[in-house]
């Protein structure tokens, strides 16, 4: 996959009318957010579950020029996205968005941080695929710092670079991520494997990852590399 910035992929299934379009996950970096009363940040990364492989929250920057504020932002709060035009609005105020959480994206997000979103969020913090009335939201919250870490709610943009193994050994680099536009899941690690002189991309499902490791850098695959 060279052209990762703008790449679209359609998967047919078994049905002709039915159609995956996924969407490479780095491509929605930047994308303009837009609150009940006008445009207020973008989008700078994605926190996701790496059970489910699900996106749960979307990291924004709803700061200035001169100072960057980065706030979560759960993926119930938004209308379905313009995915062709990249532009994503939100049930919220610009206010609201500005006194939204912030979270340490730069380590798997701990339980208290969860729960903070929770509280500040209510029933929007819920899972992508129940749907809830959206006419008002909460304005404040307290948000206690982190002590106990969840190991599965981890940021997109910090996982790239992560060494990804298989059961024989180092099988390449997590380039990127492939996302379902209708449910959000990530499908597909981009991964890029062999050395600098002879290397390839080779999509991997993400059904096929073991584990991750946060202390380790590292995605463990239960596949040989022959078997990839």
């Amino acid at each position: 996959m060279q052209e990762t910035t703008a790449l679209r992929v359609r998967l047919n299934s078994a049905a002709p009318k039915e159609q995956n379009i996924l969407c490479v996950l780095n491509s929605l970096v930047g994308s303009p957010i837009i609150a009940t009363d006008g445009e207020t940040g973008s989008i700078r990364s994605f926190l996701f579950d790496d059970q489910s492989w699900k996106i749960r929250y979307l990291v924004v920057d709803v700061g200035s020029w001169l100072k960057r504020q980065d706030v979560v932002i759960p993926i119930t709060a938004f209308e379905q996205p313009d995915w062709a035009n990249k532009t994503f609005r939100a049930h919220m105020t610009k206010k609201q968005m500005a006194d939204s959480p912030d979270v340490d994206a730069e380590k798997p997000v701990s339980r208290q941080q969860e729960i903070a979103m929770a509280e500040y969020f209510g029933p929007l913090a819920c899972w992508v695929d129940r749907e809830f009335g959206l006419s008002s939201l909460p304005t404040g919250a307290s948000y206690p710092v982190h002590t106990v870490e969840d190991l599965h709610l981890r940021c997109s943009s910090h996982m790239l670079g992560y060494h990804v193994w298989a059961t024989d050994g180092d099988f390449g680099t997590l380039e990127g991520f492939l996302m379902d536009e209708a449910s959000w899941h990530l499908g597909y690690l981009d991964v890029k494997s062999g050395d600098w002189l002879q290397n390839r991309s080779v999509l991997v499902p993400t059904g096929w990852v073991q584990s991750v490791s946060w202390p380790d850098l590292r995605v463990y695959l239960a596949h040989t590399k022959t078997g990839i």
